[in-house]
């Protein structure tokens, strides 16, 4: 039985993919990062209930463990660690800030770039030569890309080649693995993610990322002021990269079972999904119209406008985005398929997203009421 070991174990993809790996059969060994309140095993379990929607997993082939990225061995006890790696494991390495602005690069940069430095360290030291790196990145580490992104390494570059430092971020990484796996034999592999959303089979959403960021703001303020017109800064014939979580495991756990792998493979939709698309789904699902606009002037914008577009400049740096990614290496793999949902799917997705937050705050009425 192959042991495979994940750090932020915790996160959206992650749990999702150790679930996964439960119910075919793997020992997997999660590494959690512990808090105040709940021990992480307490975390694994309960995200575990949450993303499989309280369908019983047998988790007797799972241990969980209390680490820190950014410690000497992870500030784990070395037989421990020795333990975990006593066999030709898979690692991956999850674990990442998903902050983008100037004031938190500090800490984009300790998590996403020293952290990865970190863990590489402890692979190396404890694991055998055997043993498989696998470092779970982002597809839109591209920046500010024209043309077709390829699988293959691309240079450090300065921020201003990027939409945020969370893109510059996961590029330096994807350079420290490169590093390692010419100086230090590192078994090392790249895996990069575009927007990962919902189960495109039944529609159940656990992430409010990205377009579901969105969609909670446009929630929120429908709530406040049902009935408005309002007008977002929003492209509307640009375009979202959107993969499905189940597609995502699938082709996580495929890479576990094969014994050859592709260096980098973009893990992204074939076919991307319209903003105006989006954007009518919520108008439909919400007592709103939003009308998107390609170009908005601030000083023109109504007071509700200005509210929708308060904390909304993580979404704007991709509302005009229509990127390109190669998948030779990624459909050699695991076959020339669709991977991108639908937009009946993604309609399905946003419904129940839509209608996990109505719930919520009926709830939260019930209790103040």
């Amino acid at each position: 039985m192959k042991t495979v070991v994940v750090n932020g174990a915790n996160g959206y993809v992650a749990s999702n993919f150790i679930a996964n790996l439960l119910k075919t059969g793997f020992k997997v060994v999660a590494l959690v990062r512990p808090t105040h309140k709940f021990t992480p095993e307490e975390r694994m379990k309960s995200i575990l209930t949450d993303v499989t929607e309280g369908e019983p997993i047998d988790t007797s082939n799972l241990s969980v463990y209390a680490y820190s990225l950014l410690e000497k061995d992870f500030s784990m006890e070395e037989k421990i660690l020795k333990t975990i790696f006593n066999t030709n494991v898979d690692y991956f390495h999850f674990a990442a800030s998903l902050k983008y602005d100037e004031k938190s690069v500090d800490e984009i940069f300790s998590t996403n770039v020293e952290g990865v430095r970190n863990s590489i360290d402890v692979f190396l030291k404890y694991a055998s030569k055997k043993s498989r790196f696998f470092y779970i990145g982002t597809a839109y580490s591209c920046g500010r890309f024209s043309g077709l992104f390829e699988e293959k390494f691309y240079e450090n570059k300065d921020i201003s080649a990027f939409r945020n430092y969370y893109e510059q971020s996961k590029r330096f990484a994807e350079n420290i693995v490169k590093k390692h796996i010419l100086q230090s034999s590192l078994n090392g592999y790249i895996i990069r993610l575009s927007q990962v959303v919902g189960n495109h089979q039944t529609g159940v959403t656990k992430t409010d990322y990205g377009i579901f960021d969105f969609a909670k703001r446009v929630y929120n303020l429908a709530y406040r002021y049902p009935g408005e017109v309002v007008r977002v800064h929003v492209d509307p014939h640009s375009t979202q990269n959107l993969i499905p979580i189940d597609t995502v495991t699938a082709h996580l756990n495929k890479v576990v079972h094969e014994k050859e792998v592709p260096a980098i493979m973009n893990f992204v939709s074939k076919n991307s999904i319209k903003n105006e698309h989006i954007i009518e789904i919520l108008n439909q699902l919400t007592p709103i119209n939003l009308i998107p606009e390609h170009v908005i002037e601030r000083k023109e914008m109504s007071s509700i406008e200005r509210l929708m577009s308060v904390g909304m400049s993580f979404t704007e740096s991709y509302a005009e985005t229509s990127l390109s990614f190669d998948t030779q290496q990624r459909d050699k793999f695991v076959g020339n398929q669709e991977t991108g949902p639908s937009g009946y799917s993604v309609a399905r997705m946003l419904e129940y997203f839509i209608g996990t937050l109505s719930e919520k705050r009926k709830k939260q009425e019930s209790v103040a009421a």
